[in-house]
Order: C-alpha cells, then structure tokens, then sequence
C-alpha cells in the first residue's frame, strides 16, 4: 500500500468499498506467509522515470545547434543527468528532419545526433533515447498531431470517473502556491508524447472562464509549455447566461458572439499558445445549441470561426443520446451523419470508440466509417469505469488496437486509425484523446497496475502500430525490473486481462449490465426508477426466449449504420462475431454456437473461465515475490486478491440472474455459484459490507 497518504486506502474509500472481516482475514492469512525482501521499498511515484542520476554532469558532452530554448533546456538536463554512454550527444533543428514533432536519432563515429525540425522534437527524441537506454537508430513520427489527455476533474476538487484521490489541480491554492507535481506532471506526459491536456470536465462548470480561474489556468499553462503541451478547456455551451449574464446562448445572436469573442480574447491575453474549447453539449441534460432550433455544426462553427484568429480548435464531441429513442446506440450517427462536411477545417469531432459509453466491449462506432468529409478524432477511456476502476488489473491497449485496427471499409485500408489520421483540408489537425485515470494519490492512478494504461495511452497515441506487448514490456521494464522471469509472468497476465476481464463481466457481447451508478459490481436485475437507457435491463433484454439486445436491419436498425460487408455480417446470427452475438441480437438460449454448444452453456463457461483466469492472476503474482519492493508487491498483492473475488462474484450474480430466464441447467465443469442470487442481490459490490455474505469466495 501507498504510504502516508491518506486517499490511498487498499479499497479505496472514497467509492465506498470497505471491507469486511472475512476479506481482511483472507488478507492478513496471505500476508502471513510474505517473506521480505531487501528490495528498496517504492510508492509509485515516479512512474516509469525511474532512471537513476549520473554521478556527475560532466561526463556527458552535450552539444546544442540552434538557439536555447526553455524546452531544449529540459532536453539538456535530462541527457546530462540520466544518459548514461560514453558519446557525444549532439541535438540539432533540421529542416531535413521528421516533422510535425517527429525525430530522428542516428549513431556515427561514437556521436549520437538527436535530430528533429522543433525543439519538442528534441525532446522526445531525448526521451526516445533514455527510454533506449543505448545509442541506436531511429527515426519516428506522431501518428496523431494532438495527443490529449482529458481530465474529468471539477473546481471543487472532486473527478468524475476518478478513482485515484482528488484532483491534482489545486485550484484553492492557486495562482500562489505550485504544487511539484505540476511539473512532474508534465514530465511524465512529455516522456510518452503526450502534448496537450484538458484540465477540466466535459460536464464543465461555466465558472471555468472566470478570470479568476483564467489566471490560475495561465500559472498552470506556464508550467506545461516547456514540456510542449499544450492546455484546452472544457467549455459550458450556457456560458453566456451564467457568466457573461446574457438572456440567450444561440450561436446565431450577435452578442453571444461577442461575448465568446472578447472571452477568447481574455484567454488568449493570459495563455497565448492556449490549444482551444472541448464541448459537451445537448447530452446528458447539458446545455447546447439544439435548445435554439439550431445544429452541433451551428454551434461548433460559432466557435470555431472566433478561435480561428488564434490559431484554436474546436473539439465537439459526438457522445449525445436523449432518453427517447428505442436503441441509444443510434443516435450519434443520426445525429451527426446529415452534418457531415458542414462543419469548419478547426472543428473536430471527437468519438467515443464504441457507440454506447466506454463498455468493455463494443463495436468501433459507425462514425469513423462514415463521416467522411469532417475532421474526427478516438476518444479513449483511460480511467476504468467500467473495468474494475483503480482495483482490477485490465491492460487497455488490447481495446484500444480492437478500435483502431477495425477496417470501417469506408475504402480500401479504411481503419478507424487510418480514417482518423488523416487531414481532410491542408489546414486540419489530426487528433486522439484519452480520459485521464490520475489523481492527487502517491502514485498518481490510484493503482500501480493502472499506471501502465496511462503509459500506453501516450504510446499509442504516438505510434498506433505498436502492440500490445511491445508496450507492455517497455512499461514493465522502466517501472518494475528487467528480471526476464517477471517480465513474462507479468506481461501475461496484462495481455490476457482484458478479455478475462469481459469473460467474468460481460461476455458474449452483454453490456451495460453494470450496478447503477457507481458502474463497478454487476446488478442485471436492477430496477430502480430511472431511465430506461441508464438502467441494464435496457440493454440484456433477458426473457424466456433468450438475451441480447436486436440491432439488425429487422430490430433497431442500428446495423445499417455500418459500411457493407459490415451490415450483412452484424446482420446474420450465424455469420456476426460471436464475440459481439449479444450486442447485435437477441438470442435465443439454446442456439448452437460455433463449438457446437448452446448460448447458455457458452455463457457460463466464459463466466467460469474468467474467474477462473482471475485467480490465477492472484496466484501467478504470489510467485514473484521478491521480483521488486514489498511494498509495491504487497499493494498489487491484494488488488489481485480482491479482483479473483469481484470476479467469482459476477460470475455467480449473472449465471444465478440469467438462469432465472434460461431454466437451464449449469454445465457439469463449471463450477457452481458459491453466492445464491438473493446473496448477490442483497450485497451489491461495492457498497458497505458487500463481503459480509458467508461465504469467504477463495479456498
């Protein structure tokens, strides 16, 4: 456990996951059994720049080609203090070299030349070679132009999907007093290719365009720009009203205009590299220019044109859903497919990538092979709402390449990467976007594991071609140990996480069957007044007959939405991904799968298979012990120990819900569920006391 740090908790507080004597008997037994180890003990703070310094400075030549620069600055140092061969190093801006930030590195004569056409360039090339750790040969170039992290974080210090603690921004303390981890922040960022952040929540307070708030944004911004990121602000479409006091926020009223006009001044006045707005609006009961009879094109366009004079963008986000409707999985594309090409060059649209919100699986969404006359960009969920949040182990990169890989046939070699990386107009700019998972914890995330996520996010979003474990084993490496047995032991783990994860959670393309509101332990039989497309029932559609919800052209029509063969495909039962059988159709329970068994024998042996995986997962990391510090193996320790029983849990909630529909019998090798279905329902993970049933779930 991460020390002297009061948000840090093994079961985090804050979401209300205390334990019971049961769980820490199970702990303290475990515990019993540990060995210590002279490793030097960690809290996690240092990610994976864990680099040790030179002894001296001087033993490192270092030479500089173009003028000084706050960024090149921070080059310097970093090679000066943490390089550690025998060359000379020689930065240099070149013409010739990659560009749009890209580097290249070369090695002559025991000279190595760190070359680039922008002094970021140079830095993440300095990054590049110490994340190396040798003199090598390398030349790469950012598959996106903007590489961004959103933050869902509040005024009022609380983040919304944030299970890491507090905000790291101190707004109360500001502009006076700095807190360190602003620039560790930004080093961390910079060291993965990370160079813009969106300090705020899309659900956005309008007291963010404050000056006060404005200056104490600015102070931040200051702090972030040697290190070549850029800083957005989420933006409340209502602004006008609650701020500037007008009766209107329509984007076709002059003085609506006006007003943003001479607030995007103000900004610009304080923060002159200040990237642009993102907007959420007209979704989830935010304010947005449909209230006024006009389009998402209307209002993105109002902003867009007023940015524009700076050089700003526009990000508008797709996620919109209202609570009518009979498929919520439609209406983004309804919304957004008649508007295509209308809207300005500055203007991205930024798209969750599936259709409904962050699942632990989903289809890519049908907009990145259809909009083809508008900038669009992925946005990816860092933060694991609905995967086990800071407490399981579920390796995205996996996810996200299942996204980015997916050909949308919108022409030939159509992937969503392909689709979103490239410029529509000579003066576009090409995106990606990640929903940050930090907090003001120790050790950043809230978890060790979940640091990894972070780390790929910016690695992925640099260069979509690499794998999974070629990120993996860079992060492993850089913030654990290059012990070849942990490597592969771990590695395996994270690359099997995510699908371990959907097994025990959601297999079979279920979704949304999560607990309402906290979106952590399952609750398919939830039934509390609300709306329908909040609520899992929505979305299983369990009944007699079988489960799953119909999106083909004879059900929702969401099919339709998709490029051809993708439509036939999804379309037909017999030819649709049985990964995704569910998501598409309602199905019936004895319908034979490819291994020629039923959908409910299939069903529970992946609930079984992953609980089963889960454990091994705990029993797999008990055998490396020693590998690394006590204190960071005995914190993943418990979080595995906690996540093998989260995972029996959902595995004996959902069989035990759904047979109630199926009448069918548990397959003779799956394990039976060791919780009766009242037990799961009256003790909903992860509320108080939720391990109180009496049954200790790991033998």
């Amino acid at each position: 456990m991460t020390k002297n740090h009061p948000h840090t908790t093994s079961f985090r507080k804050h979401r209300r996951t205390t334990t019971s004597r049961l769980l820490l008997q199970t702990v303290i037994t475990i515990f019993s059994f540990v060995i210590p180890t002279n490793t030097q003990a960690e809290d996690g703070h240092r990610l994976w720049l864990r680099m040790t310094p030179n002894k001296t400075q001087a033993d490192v030549r270092i030479a500089l080609n173009t003028k000084q620069t706050p960024t090149t600055n921070i080059a310097i140092n970093e090679l000066a203090t943490y390089y550690k061969g025998n060359e000379q190093i020689q930065l240099e801006i070149d013409t010739n070299a990659p560009k749009r930030d890209g580097y290249r590195i070369t090695t002559k004569n025991n000279k190595i030349t760190i070359s680039s056409s922008t002094d970021k360039g140079l830095l993440y090339g300095t990054y590049a070679l110490l994340r190396q750790g040798k003199a090598t040969t390398i030349e790469s170039i950012p598959a996106y132009d903007l590489r961004i992290l959103n933050h869902w974080d509040n005024i009022d210090g609380t983040v919304e999907r944030g299970y890491a603690g507090k905000s790291i921004w101190n707004w109360q303390d500001l502009p006076k007093t700095i807190s360190p981890r602003y620039k560790e922040y930004a080093r961390a960022n910079a060291s993965i290719g990370i160079n813009g952040t969106v300090l705020n929540n899309v659900n956005a307070s309008p007291r963010i365009l404050s000056t006060d708030m404005l200056i104490k944004i600015a102070t931040i911004a200051d702090i972030l720009r040697p290190y070549g990121i850029q800083t957005f602000l989420s933006v409340n479409f209502a602004s006008p009203i609650i701020l500037g006091g007008l009766n209107t926020a329509d984007p076709f009223s002059q003085e609506v205009r006006q007003w943003w006009q001479n607030k995007t001044n103000e900004i610009y006045r304080l923060i002159p590299d200040f990237g642009g707005f993102l907007v959420k609006a007209n979704s989830e009961g935010q304010p947005g220019p449909q209230d006024y009879g006009r389009t998402h094109a209307d209002g993105a366009n109002m902003l867009a044109d007023i940015l524009k004079q700076h050089n700003g963008i526009v990000m508008w986000r797709a996620f919109v859903y209202s609570a009518t409707g009979n498929d919520r999985a439609c209406l983004a594309y309804r919304e957004f497919m008649p508007l295509d090409g209308t809207f300005r060059d500055n203007v991205i649209i930024q798209i969750k990538n599936g259709p409904i919100d962050f699942q632990p699986r989903e289809p890519f969404s049908p907009l990145f092979g259809s909009m083809q006359h508008t900038q669009i960009m992925p946005e990816l969920q860092i933060t694991q709402e609905y995967l086990g949040q800071s407490i399981h182990t579920v390796f995205l990169p996996p996810l996200w390449k299942e996204c980015l890989d997916a050909q949308t046939y919108a022409h030939q070699n159509a992937t969503v990467a392909k689709q979103t990386q490239k410029h529509h107009t000579e003066n576009s700019i090409t995106a990606i976007a990640g929903v940050s998972n930090i907090g003001n914890d120790t050790n950043w995330t809230g978890s060790h594991m979940a640091q990894a996520n972070w780390y790929a996010f910016g690695r992925l979003a640099w260069d979509t071609n690499l794998t999974a474990a070629e990120i993996a084993d860079e992060f492993l490496t850089q913030t654990f140990t290059d012990e070849k047995k942990f490597i592969e032991k771990t590695q395996s783990i994270m690359l099997a996480s995510w699908e371990t994860a959907i097994n025990y959670m959601m297999p079979l393309g279920l979704h949304h069957i999560f607990a309402f509101g906290h979106h952590y332990g399952p609750e398919p039989w939830c039934n509390v007044n609300g709306r329908p497309d909040w609520l899992p029932k929505y979305y299983h559609k369990a009944d007699s007959v079988g489960i799953g919800f119909d999106r083909t052209t004879k059900g929702s029509g969401f099919t339709k939405q998709y490029n051809e063969p993708l439509t036939s495909q999804y379309d037909n039962i017999d030819t649709c991904p049985e990964q995704m059988l569910l998501w598409f159709h309602h199905t019936p329970w004895n319908h034979i799968m490819h291994n020629g068994q039923t959908l409910w024998d299939n069903l529970c042996h992946a609930y079984n298979n992953g609980a089963q995986q889960a454990q091994n997962f705990y029993q797999t990391w008990s055998t490396l012990e020693g590998y690394i510090d006590n204190e960071r193996y005995q914190d993943i320790l418990q979080r595995f120990n906690r996540q093998a029983l989260d995972a029996q849990w959902w595995r004996d909630a959902c069989i035990s819900y759904f047979q109630t529909f199926s009448k069918m019998p548990i397959p003779t090798d799956c394990d039976k569920p060791r919780l009766t279905l009242h037990q799961c329902m009256k003790f909903n993970l992860p509320i108080d006391n939720y391990t109180a049933a009496p049954i200790n779930l790991l033998p």
